[in-house]
């Protein structure tokens, strides 16, 4: 079992908790505890990125003093002490303050990783952490672990990633007059376009691939495996995720019956 705690009040931006959540997916497998503790303003701020990740809110206390770290800290040291099966907790913050609580879970024999912003991961904290999970978008990497360039790649959004190109890099190629003059006589060939062919019927290989947490066979929550379905190109834009898993009944199963909002993968028995 692993659990993803946040600290709302640290780790507070939509982008860097879904990279951090998909990044710790794709490495460590399905998180079934997911939690984010914080203010109600920064809580607020992540609505829309807790409710596609099913992550439940813990709203901190009103009081002048910020208590979120305390609130997490003993969530996290109940769930040790309750769930057998716990193997690994990722703590969203890079404060100090959680340091006591690794050694702690780490003593228990639980796996502990740290998920935050680069600028905000104390130098201190480092030692106490198994892994650490930046997510900053132009530096996303994972330390203390061996992994290769696509690896780190990986955790950097698609629409972040592009290719520098600079004028230092390409050499001016000399172009002699009359070369300029037969370059403009010749019309330009009109640009081949290529249109990328959208599968008109994705197969359950298709789906899992593009949404690999289905494979855990727990529920999941349909906005976000629709989410999935779209990046990958597997669904249309404007297609419904819930008539493309209804040709697949055998295989999945959605719920509520009308307005169906969670989906689940039925491995077929061996």
């Amino acid at each position: 079992m692993i659990a993803f705690l946040i600290d709302a009040d640290n780790l507070n931006s939509p982008i860097w908790v879904e990279e951090a959540f998909r990044a710790i997916e794709r490495r460590h497998g399905f998180i079934a505890i997911r939690r984010a503790y914080g203010s109600a303003e920064n809580l607020k701020g992540l609505a829309e990125t807790l409710r596609v990740l099913a992550i439940r809110p813990v709203l901190n206390l009103f009081l002048p003093k910020n208590t979120t770290d305390m609130a997490l800290a003993i969530d996290a040291v109940e769930l040790a002490c309750t769930e057998p099966n716990l193997k690994l907790v990722a703590i969203g913050s890079g404060d100090l303050d959680f340091a006591p609580l690794a050694v702690r879970l780490r003593e228990k024999g639980i796996k502990v990783l740290c998920a935050t912003k680069k600028s905000k991961m104390s130098a201190d904290a480092k030692p106490f952490f198994q892994e650490i999970f930046y997510v900053d978008v132009n530096s996303a990497t994972i330390q203390d672990l061996p992994q290769s360039t696509a690896e780190i790649e990986e955790l950097i959004p698609a629409s972040k990633i592009a290719k520098k190109t600079t004028s230092a890099q390409i050499p001016a190629k000399q172009v002699k007059p009359k070369q300029i003059a037969q370059k403009k006589a010749s019309p330009k060939p009109a640009p081949k376009t290529v249109a990328r062919v959208q599968s008109a019927s994705p197969s359950i290989e298709d789906i899992l691939d593009a949404a690999p947490t289905l494979m855990s066979g727990e529920w999941q929550p349909l906005s976000a495996i629709a989410k999935q379905l779209h990046d990958k190109k597997i669904l249309a834009k404007s297609a419904s995720s819930t008539k493309l898993f209804k040709k697949f009944m055998k295989s999945f199963k959605l719920e509520p019956a009308t307005k169906p909002n969670r989906v689940q993968f039925l491995p077929l028995p061996k």
